[in-house]
């Protein structure tokens, strides 16, 4: 196990790099976890060398431009130097939940590098409806940073929202959860706010799977509140071959399941 920060622009990046293995695989993680959150699955990976990162506003890396959004020119210059001084010319990716936009990032910067996939309750192939109201008109950003310092104003609209039905209680549940102390609630507001602009044309994506032949591998949870296995349709449906299976549990045991699923892993 090797831990490290990668410095780029102003920022740092923080891995773990785990294993010794000819191919490569670059993995992560989900809305409030850390490297750490994929160490279920060290056995599934033996033939690779594993790139664990910590996304912005999480673990040890760093983003110092404010609320400023993190461009996708941006993450591609960063993962270009990254490859670079790793030297690393061809890999796969993994994402669990937020860290599927960053798989979707690096698929879109460098398709002619990717082998494979490994989608695990993404977000970004749907944008969520309360995401887009939140973080695209800048009237309901300011609304949104007000919410974030003002918990009450939260509540009210969980109880306006839970008795109008037009949120699932398991997802209140999921909100309540991670915002329940101030620091979670910022963390929230910065990660929604500053990855706001990673974004993308489900067909664009399928064009690029299907072009560059690259193997392509869903796994979601049947009792999922965050991310639904329908939504995954607006990826399937555009792309020729791929491996979906859903798995028997919610948004929170998913990457336990994908490891059963995984297994000993290969190319």
């Amino acid at each position: 196990m090797h831990t490290q920060f990668f410095d780029f622009r102003h920022t740092k990046v923080f891995f773990n790099r785990l294993g010794r293995g000819h191919n490569i695989m670059l993995m992560f993680h989900g809305f409030g976890q850390d490297h750490q959150a994929f160490q279920k699955l060290e056995g599934c990976f033996q033939d690779y060398t594993v790139y664990s990162f910590d996304l912005f506003f999480h673990g040890q890396s760093q983003w110092n431009y404010g609320e400023q959004p993190l461009e996708k020119l941006f993450w591609k210059e960063l993962l270009s130097e990254f490859l670079v001084q790793q030297k690393i010319d061809r890999f796969s990716l993994l994402g669990f939940s937020m860290g599927g936009k960053f798989v979707l990032a690096c698929l879109e910067s460098f398709p002619e590098k990717t082998d494979h996939i490994i989608l695990i309750a993404p977000d970004g192939i749907k944008i969520n409806f309360w995401y887009k109201l939140a973080t695209y008109p800048t009237l309901a950003r300011m609304l949104f940073k007000s919410i974030i310092n003002h918990p009450q104003r939260l509540k009210t609209i969980e109880t306006f929202v839970s008795k109008t039905g037009w949120i699932d209680k398991g997802m209140l549940r999921f909100v309540d959860l991670q915002m329940n102390t101030l620091e979670k609630r910022q963390r929230v507001y910065l990660s929604w706010v500053v990855f706001r602009h990673l974004r993308f044309n489900m067909t664009a994506v399928a064009n690029l799977i299907n072009s560059y032949n690259v193997r392509l591998t869903l796994l979601v949870g049947k009792y999922d509140k965050v991310i639904k296995a329908k939504d995954m349709n607006w990826l399937t449906k555009k792309v020729n071959h791929y491996d979906f299976k859903i798995l028997e549990t919610g948004h929170n045991g998913v990457i336990e399941e994908a490891a059963k699923v995984l297994g000993k892993f290969s190319t």
